[in-house]
């Protein structure tokens, strides 16, 4: 019974050793986003201080914070509508027909890195007077969500079983009214994970947006670069930008989180 009982006392301390050593960097920031810059690079460091809202007051009122969120909202609800349009069909077209060849394809432009496709990207947006644009930003988050989509959605797909399909068909139902009528409904929860992800993805990137985008399609990653200058970094405004940026993907994470687990789950079963 004690070696049972030692066990389970290791695993707890391994848990909780490894959940402190993911949530520290999260709390750190959150703490830091109402100090002031003299309390954030203080050594020793401060937990004790006297918080301050001065950072996001700077952050949502002299940086215009608003504008770049709406800026991200607009991006990537566009890339992730874009890319369910067109990865749901293709997700269903690899899973039924058998398609692997197709899929590699698709999952190649996810494993490669992204810098790879940039220049291209400008050399194209450039000469079509499409920098600065939402469409140039949309067109380059469908390359980071489709990928996801085709990847989560073929493999759920997989483990729906094709005759339910068939029963449909046989009472004269085209496949494509099967597609939209059986199909997407019992495909929901791999749907909401690959909306989850696929918008996660988009909302942090920052490549991307850093050279296709300027002061009009400016994006909430790259707005933390009015907190960098030459001289100094405003570690404040920094933090409480951080703090703005994470929180909706959090939020977003947490009310969809059992979607989430079971379609990332159910997808990997057959039958």
């Amino acid at each position: 019974m004690k070696p049972f009982l030692w066990s389970k006392i290791a695993f707890a301390l391994v848990v909780i050793a490894i959940t402190v050593a993911m949530i520290f960097p999260f709390f750190w920031m959150l703490m830091s986003s109402f100090k002031t810059q003299i309390d954030i690079i203080s050594w020793p460091p401060k937990f004790m201080f006297s918080p301050t809202l001065a950072n996001y007051a700077k952050v949502f009122g002299e940086q215009n914070f608003l504008k770049y969120f709406i800026n991200s909202a607009v991006v990537g609800i566009a890339a992730i509508g874009a890319s369910l349009l067109l990865g749901l069909p293709a997700a269903y077209t690899i899973a039924r027909f058998q398609q692997r060849a197709f899929s590699v394809i698709i999952l190649l432009a996810r494993i490669m890195p992204g810098i790879s496709f940039l220049m291209p990207w400008y050399i194209i947006f450039s000469r079509l007077n499409l920098m600065d644009s939402y469409l140039a930003l949309i067109l380059s988050h469908i390359l980071i969500a489709l990928p996801i989509v085709v990847w989560i959605m073929s493999s759920y797909f997989d483990s729906i079983p094709i005759e339910m399909e068939e029963s449909a068909m046989l009472d004269g139902a085209s496949r494509q009214l099967a597609f939209a009528v059986i199909v997407l409904p019992l495909s929901s929860p791999g749907i909401v994970t690959a909306t989850t992800l696929s918008f996660i993805f988009s909302w942090n990137n920052f490549m991307f947006s850093q050279v296709l985008s300027m002061e009009k399609t400016r994006t909430l990653p790259i707005a933390i670069y009015n907190f960098v200058s030459y001289a100094e970094v405003d570690w404040g405004g920094v933090m409480a930008a951080a703090v703005a940026i994470i929180t909706p993907a959090i939020i977003l994470t947490m009310i969809f989180q059992k979607y989430v687990v079971r379609g990332l789950t159910m997808g990997a079963v057959k039958g």
